[in-house]
């Protein structure tokens, strides 16, 4: 069954069991190097057959190094600008903050991916809700898994914050059409936690909002292949396969070829 995404003036669909994101990480920090780039890698990704690229300018890997709003457009720029004289694939932009969301809009990006569910940016919901736009909700711990106790229910605690943030967005205007969600894998959580929300992900929020699932080459992956993330390609896949089973909406990746490809068998062997 065809997978569809209501954009502000458009509609995308896939007949693939989900939509494929691409990364493209404008950053000199990223946890893959592979992963950044700018023009080139865009285009490379899109020619390999991404549904929509996910543009990113300030790293969220483990001790990232803030980057202001200022550096973020200065970095993001240039890259839309060309993408968009060559494609009219859809973009998402991967920001906390709200000025560099209408700035990357008003060049043409579609998807705000917001690592902090509209909590980092008082402002950033009322844009949203403004410009129409979808947008991704993740669940995120702010302190390190070593600093906190294992939950015992991490389905309920991830569902029970994304509630309250979903709430938060339909109380300032945004649609619930528009909503994705995100549980936030890697993000301050015990690779036990992680493998649960991957076996789980159907579960999260009670399958009434879309779920992104963002597992290329984490060290959840490492964990469970003891692999290192050069070499964790096959690993996620495996991962991505059994995220997309369990319900997964869309999945982010640095890998576009391999996750279509594995998609497309899914497609022909699970309909």
């Amino acid at each position: 069954m065809k997978k569809i995404l209501k954009l502000k003036n458009r509609t995308i669909e896939t007949q693939r069991p989900a939509f494929v994101m691409g990364i493209v990480n404008i950053t000199p920090d990223s946890f893959w190097s592979e992963s950044r780039g700018s023009v080139e890698r865009a285009m490379k990704l899109i020619e390999e057959g991404a549904d929509i690229l996910d543009l990113g300018a300030e790293s969220t890997r483990p001790g990232y190094v803030e980057v202001d709003a200022e550096e973020e457009i200065k970095r993001i720029l240039p890259v839309i600008r060309q993408i968009r004289k060559e494609s009219d694939i859809p973009l998402s932009i991967d920001t906390r903050k709200s000025i560099v969301m209408k700035s990357m809009y008003n060049e043409g990006a579609d998807i705000l991916n917001d690592v902090s569910a509209l909590e980092d940016d008082k402002a950033m919901a009322s844009v949203v809700a403004k410009i129409k736009i979808p947008v991704i909700l993740m669940h995120r711990f702010l302190q390190d898994e070593k600093e906190r106790k294992p939950e015992s229910d991490i389905v309920g605690v991830v569902s029970k914050y994304l509630f309250n943030r979903i709430k938060y967005a339909l109380d300032n205007g945004i649609e619930k059409e528009k909503i994705i969600i995100d549980s936030g894998i890697g993000f301050g959580k015990t690779n036990e936690e992680n493998i649960e929300l991957i076996k789980c992900g159907n579960k999260i929020c009670n399958e009434e909002y879309p779920v992104l699932m963002a597992l290329s080459r984490k060290r959840v992956i490492g964990y469970m292949t003891d692999k290192t993330v050069e070499d964790r390609l096959y690993g996620t896949l495996a991962a991505d396969m059994i995220a997309v089973q369990n319900g997964a909406f869309m999945i982010r990746v640095h890998d576009v070829t391999p996750a279509i490809d594995t998609l497309n068998v899914m497609r022909y062997i699970t309909k």
